[in-house]
């Protein structure tokens, strides 16, 4: 998904998440560790 010059200490990802939760419900949205994160129905 992400180029090979992406920054992984970037926290562009988090700050999307952050952005849908408030947008959909924090509920909406699971934190799987070490995976990623999830939608739940």
């Amino acid at each position: 998904m992400w180029g090979y010059d992406f920054d992984p200490g970037s926290n562009v990802v988090d700050v999307y998440v952050r952005y849908l939760r408030a947008k959909v419900g924090a509920a909406r949205i699971e934190t799987v560790r070490g995976v990623g994160y999830r939608m739940v129905p």
